[in-house]
């Protein structure tokens, strides 16, 4: 190759290699919306709002929040992989990513088709039951229903919740039990204050403070360790029925060819976001335990999430159309 063209070539690469940092450094240069798989009010929700309005102010641009709820999170989920992978279009969900891929027959997307950014946080599965319950404990709630029925509550079909008790209930404790879903938390928790159905099993923040109130009994926590905000609520592990859990944790996706730069630095500003003190206090306050972390660490956990997720679908045979 003459000196000419040498020059001309590394003049080139040198201009490209310009352009793409420039592009990198421009990002962002609108509006990024937030696409949350369920309704307002919601854990998802509300972390996609507390993260966007500090996004916004970090990047200086309006960060939109966009509820798609519906289909347990497939219509959002779905919505955000046919989206440009252009850096301006992220997807907030929950666990139910994880399990809906096992237990929908036509989910309406696939994994593959999106990119783990950030996962910011998760709380613990409980099971309780009314304050004038006699059980204190999964192992005596077991006993005291062992040849009759038993009810529990939930806040929909096919939530993880759903699945856990399902799943312990009668696959482990060998009950026989009967699910009466309900359309959200509090509906199913005052089912179980008022002693409608004899369980109730939901997600940590939603019941806590019924908990502590003394409205309801915490008899087991779908966790690996016990948490501070409810020492006195024993592990499934530590009530003997198995090393397993449920946490509802809540992330942040891409689709699938975002450009890798926008993926890195989005993880960067909302693991930043979750350090700060007063994101942490806000969610540890209600349950939540936080977490910071790479997009590899979050795909990996994805990965056995999934997996996880499959064996309990099959186990419980607990299976959804649409």
């Amino acid at each position: 190759m003459s000196n000419g063209l040498l020059k001309y070539a590394t003049l080139m690469v040198l201009m490209v290699s310009l352009g793409a940092n420039a592009q990198t450094l421009e990002y962002p240069s609108k509006p990024i919306r937030l696409v949350v798989a369920f309704a307002a009010g919601g854990i998802a929700d509300t972390m996609a709002r507390l993260v966007g309005a500090k996004l916004s102010s970090k990047l200086g641009q309006p960060v939109l929040v966009e509820n798609k709820g519906g289909a347990g999170g497939n219509i959002g989920a779905k919505a955000v992989a046919q989206a440009e992978p252009d850096g301006y279009t992220f997807l907030v969900t929950t666990a139910a990513f994880a399990v809906n891929p096992s237990l929908y027959k036509s989910p309406g997307y696939n994994i593959s088709e999106f990119l783990p950014v950030a996962l910011t946080a998760s709380t613990p599965n409980v099971f309780a039951v009314s304050s004038t319950n006699p059980a204190n404990n999964l192992q005596e709630l077991a006993k005291n229903f062992k040849g009759r029925p038993l009810t529990y509550s939930t806040a929909g079909i096919g939530s993880s919740s759903h699945l856990t008790a399902q799943y312990l209930f009668v696959n482990v404790m060998g009950l026989d039990a009967t699910h009466i879903p309900y359309q959200g938390g509090a509906p199913a928790i005052n089912a179980a204050v008022a002693g409608h159905v004899d369980v109730v099993s939901v997600s940590m923040p939603a019941v806590m403070s019924n908990i502590v109130g003394g409205k309801l009994k915490g008899m087991g926590l779908a966790s690996l360790k016990r948490v501070d905000a409810l020492a006195n609520t024993a592990t499934i592990s530590e009530s003997g029925y198995g090393d397993y859990e449920d946490r509802s944790w809540i992330g942040f996706f891409a689709p699938a060819k975002t450009s890798p730069e926008v993926i890195r630095k989005m993880n960067a500003e909302i693991n930043e976001i979750i350090s700060q003190a007063d994101t942490r206090e806000k969610l540890v306050s209600v349950g939540f335990e936080t977490y910071t972390g790479t997009p590899l660490e979050f795909a990996q956990y994805l990965k056995s999430e999934t997996a996880k997720w499959a064996q309990i679908v099959k186990a419980t045979k607990i299976t959804l159309n649409d």
